[in-house]
């Protein structure tokens, strides 16, 4: 635990490093591995592309060549994408003839975008100034939010 670096904060392995002012070393403290699938689940919407293409998804059946479109991304980057929250059961796929049309497979999925649309509002721009993790950005997460 000596040589962990002072700004260190959060390690790839999901370990928070916290450095007391009143103890002289850092302490590393493991995060409870029953909040592994939550964090899983977020790590799945922290991506702003996954994020668009959900919302894009929320408000009907989609293809990947409307995506491709829609969002002005390559069509391996959209699959790939798909691929992600297709393994995570976000989403699934109907195929008709040589077409597979995405849908969301967990309606309360919007449920949380909601949600998190009012803690971003009831945060005002703390999260988007958060010298970690944030970025300036204006999209909604849900559609209509």
């Amino acid at each position: 635990m000596l040589g962990l670096p002072r700004d260190r904060k959060v390690c790839e392995i999901g370990c928070r490093t916290i450095a007391r002012p009143d103890y002289h070393r850092h302490v590393a403290i493991s995060i409870a591995p029953g909040l592994a699938p939550a964090a899983a689940l977020f790590r799945s919407l922290g991506d702003s592309t996954r994020l668009a293409i959900l919302r894009r998804i929320a408000s009907g059946e989609v293809r990947v060549v409307d995506l491709t479109g829609e969002l002005g991304l390559a069509q391996s980057t959209v699959s790939k994408h798909l691929a992600c929250l297709r393994d995570c059961g976000l989403i699934d796929y109907r195929v008709a003839g040589r077409q597979s049309f995405y849908a969301l497979t967990r309606p309360e999925l919007l449920d949380l975008l909601r949600s998190a649309e009012q803690v971003l509002a009831a945060t005002g721009e703390a999260v988007a100034l958060c010298p970690t993790y944030g970025t300036a950005t204006d999209v909604p997460l849900a559609p209509g939010a």
